[in-house]
C-alpha cells in the first residue's frame, strides 16, 4: 500500500506518548506530514519532536490541553492539517469532536459521530448488541441513582456484580463488588472515577461472570460496507481491570469459536454503520461462553499483536479508510502466523501495590533484536510526570509458537534498562514465568490469584542463584584485568561473594575468551563481550543465553534477571569474614503514621483528631493519575493529628495522619 499517493498531505495527532509517536511513524512512511500537539509539560516530548511541526495547547492539565476540542481544531486551522488521528483516550470517543472536526471540514480518522455515540454509551451499547444478535451478559441496564439502589440491584442480580461506569474505559469507574458494602464503596468510587475522567458519572451493574477470560475481535470497516474481522487477542491478565499483558492469538479459544466471535463482532459494526479500525470486548467462560462486554470504536493500545500475526498496519489503514478508499482485503484473504505478546510498561512499583511512579528516566535502553518490537514515546532524560498515565512503553514479542514468543518477551524484559523511576518489569517477568502462564490457563483472576499477598519480587531459585553469583565474579575479574594496580594487589580469582547474609567461596579463572567460575562443587563456564561501564551482562552461563542488568554500588553490584535481584558484592576472604561483623541497620518505625503511597492529591480525610478507628476503617481517598485509591486503617487506634487536608498535593511518603 506505501507506493499510492498518501491519501492526506498532512495530518494532526490529538494526543501524546507512544501512540502519538506510533502514528507519527506510520503517516511518514506513507508521505504524509505529520502535526504534533502538546501540553506545557509535554514541550519537550519525544512526539514534538519527532513531528514535522507542533503546536501547543495549553497547559499541563489534559482538561486544559489535549481534551480541548476548540485549541485542537484551531491547531489544525493553523497548519493546515486535513484530518485528525485521535490515538486512543482523549478524544478518540468524543462525540462532539468528531461534529466539530466535521463541521469545520477536517476528517476524523475514525467511525462517525453516530457510531461513536452508538457505541460509548455502555448501556445503550448493550441494548443495540442485543438487537444485532449479539451475546450480551446479564445485567441492569438503567442509570442507578445511589449507593442504596446498587445494593438492592446488586442484590436481585446476585453476587457478585460488576459495577462499571457507562461512559468509562481503560479500567477507570469499574468495581467488583461481592457483597452489600464493597457495592456501596464500589457505586462511590465508581462515580467519583467515572466522573473525574470522562465528565458522566453514570454507571451500570451487570453479573460477574467467574473464572472469566477477556477475549476481543479486531474489526476493520471501510465506507462501502466491507466489513471484517482480524482474529482475537487475549487480554486476561489484568489488575484492578486495566490490561498487564496481551496476545495474540488466544490459547483458549477453538476455531469455531473464533468464526462464531468474529461474525457477531462484524454483525455489531454493521448494525452501528461502523466504519474504522475497532474493537469488540467478550467476556468469555470456562466453556467458551461468550458475552458482549463493549465496543471501543477506536484503536486499543494492544493493536500492535494483532500487527505482528496479520501484517496488517492497522494505523495505515484507519488513515486510508478515513480518505474514503476501500478495502482490498477479504475475510479469506487474513491470514494469522505465529504468535505475538505485548507486555504494559509501565511507571509504577509493584512492591507498593503498584502505585504510580513519577520521575526522571535517568537512564533508558530499549532491547532489541530479531522478533522484538517496542512502541514508546519517551527517551532518556524523559520525564514521567503525575499528569498523564504512567505508561512508559509497549514491549511486544514475536515467534513462530507461543514458546518463543514468551522466550523472546523474558529475554527482552531482561534487557530493557530503565532507572530513575519505579517501573513494574519485574512483575511482568514473573507473570511470564508461573507454569500457569506458559500453559495457557488465564483468567481475568489470574493476577490476584497467583500473587494474592501483592508482589515482592521472586524467590532465587539454585539455578539463578548461580548464574548471579558467576555473573558477579566475572564482572569482578574483569574490572581487576583492567587495573593494573588491583591486578597486582591481588590475585584476580580468589574470592568469595557475599549475598544477603551468605558468603560462598568462588574461584574464577579465563579459559580463553570464555571464563570458568568455580563455586561450591559447580564448575560454570561464562562467556560474554561485557566490558566495564556496560549496563547489562549478555551472554551465556553453562550455555544459557543471559541478560543480566547491572547496577553498580560499589563495592557490590545488584544483579537482576527475570524478576529476581540480588546485591553480590565480590570480596577478599578476609574482607568477607569481616563484613559478617557488620551491624544492620534497622529502618525507622513508621507504623504511627497514614503515609501517602503515591504522589496525588488528596480527595478527602474520612476521620479527625481524638477519633478512635478500627481495623479496615476508611481513612482517607487520594487521587493519582485519575484513579481514586482508599487508604483504610490496618489496625485499631486513635488519630491523634491530621497532617494534610483535602485539596493538598501529596508527595511519596508524605504523612496524612499520625496516630497515638
Amino acid at each position: 500500500m506505501s507506493d499510492k499517493k498518501p491519501p492526506f498531505a498532512k495530518i494532526l495527532i490529538a494526543n501524546r506518548g507512544e501512540i502519538a509517536c506510533r502514528v507519527i511513524r506510520s503517516a511518514k512512511r506513507m508521505g504524509i506530514k505529520t502535526v504534533a500537539v502538546y501540553s506545557e509539560a509535554d514541550a519537550g516530548a519525544l512526539h514534538v519532536d519527532i513531528a514535522d511541526e507542533a503546536v501547543a495547547i495549553g497547559p499541563a492539565p489534559a482538561s486544559e490541553s489535549y481534551l480541548v476540542a476548540d485549541k485542537l481544531i484551531e491547531a489544525c486551522k493553523r497548519t493546515g492539517a486535513e484530518a485528525v488521528h485521535p490515538g486512543y483516550g482523549f478524544v478518540s470517543e468524543n462525540t462532539a469532536f468528531a461534529k466539530a472536526l466535521e463541521k469545520a471540514g477536517i476528517t476524523f480518522i475514525g467511525p462517525p459521530p453516530g457510531a461513536i455515540a452508538a457505541m460509548g454509551d455502555k448501556i445503550e451499547s448493550k441494548k443495540l448488541a442485543a438487537e444485532a444478535g449479539v451475546s450480551t451478559v446479564p445485567g441492569y441496564m438503567g442509570v442507578i441513582a445511589d449507593a442504596e439502589e446498587a445494593v438492592k440491584i446488586a442484590k436481585e442480580i446476585g453476587f457478585p456484580v460488576m459495577i462499571k461506569a457507562s461512559a468509562g474505559g481503560g479500567g477507570k469507574g469499574m468495581r467488583v463488588a461481592h457483597n452489600e458494602q464493597e457495592a456501596k464503596d464500589g457505586f462511590r468510587s465508581a462515580t467519583n472515577e467515572a466522573r473525574s475522567s470522562f465528565g458522566d458519572d453514570r454507571v451500570f451493574i451487570e453479573k460477574f461472570i467467574e473464572e472469566p477470560r477477556h477475549i476481543e475481535i479486531q474489526v476493520l470497516a471501510d465506507k462501502h460496507g466491507n466489513t471484517l474481522h482480524l482474529g482475537e487477542r487475549e487480554c486476561s491478565i489484568q489488575r484492578r481491570h486495566q490490561k498487564v499483558i496481551e496476545e495474540a492469538p488466544s490459547p483458549f479459544l477453538d476455531a469455531e469459536t473464533r468464526s462464531a466471535m468474529g461474525e457477531q463482532a462484524k454483525s455489531l459494526a454493521r448494525a452501528v454503520d461502523y466504519c474504522s479500525a475497532g474493537t469488540v470486548e467478550f467476556i468469555v467462560d470456562k466453556d467458551r461462553n461468550f458475552f458482549f462486554l463493549e465496543m471501543n470504536t477506536r484503536l486499543q493500545v494492544e493493536h500492535p499483536v494483532t500487527e505482528m500475526v496479520t501484517g496488517i498496519d492497522l494505523v495505515e489503514w484507519m488513515i486510508r479508510i478515513a480518505a474514503g478508499e476501500k478495502l482490498t482485503l477479504a475475510q479469506e484473504d487474513i491470514d494469522w502466523t505465529g504468535w505475538a505478546i505485548e507486555s504494559r510498561v509501565y511507571a509504577e512499583d509493584p512492591r507498593r501495590n503498584f502505585l504510580p511512579s513519577i520521575g526522571r528516566l535517568s537512564r533508558y535502553r530499549e532491547p532489541d533484536g530479531e522478533g522484538v518490537r517496542v512502541d514508546s514515546g519517551v527517551f532518556e532524560g524523559a520525564e514521567i510526570t503525575m499528569f498523564y498515565d504512567p505508561m512508559i512503553a509497549k514491549l511486544v514479542t514475536y515467534g513462530e509458537d507461543r514458546g518463543k514468543a514468551i522466550t523472546r518477551m523474558q529475554r527482552a524484559l531482561d534487557s530493557f534498562y530503565i532507572r530513575g523511576i519505579n517501573h513494574n518489569m519485574d512483575f511482568l517477568a514473573a507473570v511470564l514465568a508461573q507454569e500457569r502462564f506458559r500453559d495457557g490457563r488465564l483468567t481475568t483472576n489470574y493476577i490476584a490469584e497467583e500473587f494474592p499477598e501483592g508482589f515482592e519480587g521472586l524467590d532465587a531459585t539454585d539455578e539463578v542463584l548461580r548464574q548471579l553469583i558467576a555473573t558477579a565474579a566475572v564482572l569482578r575479574f574483569v574490572r581487576a584485568e583492567r587495573d593494573a594496580e588491583t591486578a597486582l594487589e591481588e590475585t584476580p580469582g580468589d574470592w568469595v561473594a557475599r549475598v544477603e547474609e551468605t558468603n560462598h567461596p568462588i574461584r574464577v579463572s579465563r579459559r580463553g575468551e570464555d571464563f570458568l567460575v568455580e563455586l561450591e562443587g559447580h564448575s560454570l563456564t561464562v562467556s560474554s563481550p561485557w566490558q566495564p561501564g556496560d549496563l547489562v551482562f549478555k551472554g551465556r552461563v553453562e550455555g544459557q543465553p543471559v541478560s543480566i542488568q547491572i547496577d553498580r554500588r560499589s563495592p557490590a553490584d545488584r544483579l537482576s534477571v527475570g524478576g529476581v535481584s540480588k546485591e553480590v558484592m565480590v570480596l577478599r576472604p578476609h574482607v568477607a569474614e569481616l563484613a559478617k561483623l557488620m551491624p544492620v541497620k534497622e529502618p525507622p518505625d513508621l507504623s504511627k503514621f497514614l503515609l501517602s503511597p503515591m504522589p496525588g492529591l488528596l480527595v478527602s480525610v474520612a476521620v479527625e483528631e481524638g477519633q478512635e478507628i478500627k481495623a479496615g476503617e476508611e481513612l482517607a481517598v487520594v487521587e493519582a493519575m485519575k484513579m481514586e485509591n482508599i487508604l483504610r486503617a490496618t489496625s485499631d487506634g486513635v488519630v491523634s493529628k491530621v497532617c494534610a487536608q483535602p485539596g493538598d498535593s501529596l508527595a511519596v511518603d508524605q504523612a496524612i495522619l499520625e496516630f497515638e
